[in-house]
Order: C-alpha cells, then sequence, then structure tokens
C-alpha cells in the first residue's frame, strides 16, 4: 500500500518541482487570496448593503482582479514597471471576460434564491456558493491564459528568432577565422551560382584547406627546425 501510494506521490512532486508547476502553485495562492478578497465583498455588498447583483459582482470581481494583478506579476517572477500594452491592458481584458462570467453565475445564484424563497443568511450563502464554483472553472481558464500568452517568457521567443537552419551548434564544428572567412564566402558564393553540387563540392574543399593552414600557424617552429639543423654544420665549417 505504502510502495503504490510512493508511486502516486513521485510523479505528481517531480511536475510541481518543474516550471509550471511551481507557477501553478503559486497561483494556487493567488487565487485563494482574490477568492476570499471576492468573496468578503459580495457577501458585504449583498448582505450589508443589499446591493442588486450587477453592483455586487462587479464591485467584487474587480477587487479579486487588482489583487490578483498584483500577485501574478509575483507568481510569474515579473519585477519594475508593468509592460501596459503587453500586460496591463491585455489582463484587464482578460479580467472583463472574467466578470462577465462571474457576473451571469452572481444572477444565477440570485435567481436561484429568490426561487426557493431564501432570505437572510441562507441567501448570501447560497449565492456566494455558485459564484465558488464559477471562480473555480476561470481558475484553470486564466492559468492557461497567464502562463502560455500573458506571462509568457519573452526569452523564447527571441531565441527561436536567433536560431535557423545555418546557426552553428555548440561543439560541432568552428567557425570561420576573420582571415578565413572572405575567401570562403565568395568560393561559396561562386559555387552556389553554379549549382547545388558544385557548393557541396567547394565547401568539402575548403574545411581541409582550412584546417590545414590553421595548423601551419599553430606551429612555426616545426617549419624552422630543418633550416635550423642545415644551416648549423655549415656555420661549423665555414
Amino acid at each position: 500500500m505504502a510502495l503504490a501510494q510512493n508511486r502516486l506521490i513521485a510523479p505528481m512532486w517531480a511536475k510541481l518541482r518543474t516550471k509550471v508547476g511551481v507557477r501553478f502553485t503559486r497561483f494556487v495562492g493567488v487565487a485563494i487570496v482574490s477568492l476570499a478578497t471576492s468573496e468578503i465583498l459580495l457577501s458585504i455588498c449583498n448582505g450589508v448593503f443589499h446591493m442588486t447583483a450587477t453592483p455586487a459582482a462587479l464591485i467584487s470581481t474587480f477587487s479579486g482582479a487588482a489583487v490578483s494583478y498584483v500577485l501574478s506579476r509575483w507568481a510569474w517572477e515579473r519585477k519594475g514597471r508593468p509592460d501596459v500594452l503587453r500586460e496591463t491592458v491585455p489582463f484587464w481584458v482578460i479580467s472583463a471576460l472574467v466578470w462577465v462570467i462571474l457576473w451571469l453565475a452572481t444572477k444565477l445564484g440570485y435567481h436561484m434564491a429568490s426561487w426557493l424563497g431564501l432570505h437572510g443568511f441562507k441567501h448570501v450563502l447560497l449565492v456566494d456558493l455558485v459564484y465558488l464554483v464559477a471562480n473555480f472553472v476561470t481558475f484553470a481558464l486564466r492559468f492557461v491564459i497567464f502562463h502560455y500568452v500573458l506571462f509568457a517568457d519573452r526569452t523564447t521567443a527571441a531565441r527561436a528568432a536567433a536560431t535557423g537552419p545555418d546557426a552553428v551548434p555548440p561543439g560541432t564544428r568552428e567557425a570561420p577565422r576573420p582571415a578565413e572567412a572572405p575567401h570562403s564566402a565568395a568560393a561559396t558564393a561562386a559555387a552556389e551560382a553554379q549549382g547545388p553540387s558544385a557548393a557541396a563540392a567547394t565547401t568539402s574543399d575548403a574545411a581541409p584547406a582550412a584546417q590545414k593552414q590553421a595548423g601551419q600557424k599553430r606551429d612555426p617552429a616545426k617549419r624552422a627546425t630543418p633550416a635550423t639543423r642545415s644551416t648549423g654544420p655549415q656555420a661549423a665549417i665555414d
């Protein structure tokens, strides 16, 4: 029994330790605080001030959205001034759509309480329950949008744009040196003008030449050794 539980818990724990899992765990805390804010204000608007469904849903939802925005930036490790066009405006557009869903849920709760003839605490409790269920639905939608669209890592797109089919994978081959780059570029351009087969042949021929030239530059002492040995005895005889 314990072994079976470990097999179930271990994969779940591994997923929670990933980047998505950490963000999800943080967003759960954000959603709890935001939901508590909305529920408290909805109860006050309904039970204390006896507001109708529309203003009660408006106040409670957007108050919770303000809390969610501040804490969501922490959950996705956003620091500094927010990007208004890419972050702030889309967030409030999403919040407006969420408000429509929660407003409909609030109206449904009001109508259900009226149909059942509930008053006072029971009326408030039923409306809060319907509002809570609607928040569970919007929670999943908001996390998907926030993680994969709104607060997505912008460096991923930049890396994808910088990486192309001609990029040099690290550790596979060396890029041409500055002295060799003009010659190799000219030869490659001429070969491409003649055809694909010529370009492939030029590339294969240029690689050994470049390696040979690099080896000669790295070891000038080996070229000077024969000359030194041949001139040594002659100097002794003279």
